[in-house]
């Protein structure tokens, strides 16, 4: 039983230790991330959520490339919302999408992507972001 107890606890700071140290850069600007990459993550995202950290946002990772469709339904932070591909290089951005409670409108890129990145509003512009521009999660 004990033996059991100190796997779990190995298992749990492990994990723990990868998660903070997630970081996806582009263009020499780095963000601590949350990975969202099953069904259930995926589906929250950042909802409910009162503030983001600066220098953080969460990527999500989706099994295939399509054009992954996004909302804010019960999201409180303005976001900008990145597309990047399986070659990890921006195919599609929306900026300053707002939050919405009742009817919600989906933001559906024109380019498949197998990877989304939210980061706070405003971000993408100031950091110079644009199509073609190279993520790399580090």
């Amino acid at each position: 039983m004990n033996k059991l107890i100190i796997l779990i606890t190995i298992n749990i700071l492990l994990l723990g230790c990868t998660t903070q140290n997630q970081k996806i850069t582009i263009n020499d600007k780095s963000f601590n991330i949350e990975i969202a990459d099953n069904p259930a993550e995926r589906a929250k995202g950042l909802m409910f959520r009162k503030d983001l950290d600066k220098d953080s946002g969460m990527l999500f990772i989706f099994p295939n490339s399509e054009k992954h469709s996004f909302w804010m339904k019960n999201t409180f932070i303005p976001l900008d919302i990145i597309w990047i591909d399986e070659n990890f290089k921006i195919v599609y951005i929306y900026e300053n999408a707002q939050p919405c409670r009742e009817s919600c409108n989906s933001i559906t890129p024109n380019k498949d992507a197998k990877y989304v990145l939210e980061i706070n509003a405003g971000l993408a512009d100031k950091y110079k972001f644009e199509i073609g521009d190279k993520a790399e999660i580090i």
